[in-house]
């Protein structure tokens, strides 16, 4: 998979959520659902390497990279990974001029919210996955 294909779906998945487990729906819609580059046993493998580790909750990201394009797709979601604490500062000074509008507060709640039905929505096919699959079946006997 193209290198630069690789940072720009992950940084989409990092900027347009908020904390690092909620990017996984447009992570699996990416990645497992439209290209077919993973499947969700490795989105699953992806996920408890990064969870394994310290550091932030989306560090599973340089996984995802890693299995999509190898090393240099690692580095890709690394990168992808700390862009956005760099645009932050000047968004930060940007919004902070309108926080305090009642507009704008409840489009944060009502952005909240919504990322939570899609993080529920995400995990259901990568719960069934870990259920079903050989590592359960292997726990199981």
């Amino acid at each position: 998979m193209n290198l630069l294909l690789v940072y720009i779906l992950l940084f989409k998945a990092v900027i347009t959520s908020f904390s690092g487990m909620s990017s996984l729906p447009m992570v699996r819609d990416d990645f497992v659902t439209k290209r077919h580059v993973l499947t969700d046993r490795q989105l699953n493998t992806a996920i408890v390497a990064g969870r394994t580790g310290p550091g932030p909750n989306g560090l599973y990201l340089v996984s995802v990279g890693y299995f999509a394009a190898g090393l240099p797709g690692a580095i890709a979601g690394l990168i992808a990974l700390i862009t956005p604490a760099f645009l932050i500062i000047p968004m930060m000074s940007w919004i902070g001029r309108y926080a305090n509008q009642p507009r704008v507060r409840s489009a944060i709640r009502a952005i909240i919210l919504a990322s939570a039905g899609l993080l529920i929505a995400a995990s259901i096919p990568l719960t069934k996955d870990a259920m079903t699959g050989p590592l359960a079946a292997a726990m199981v006997a």
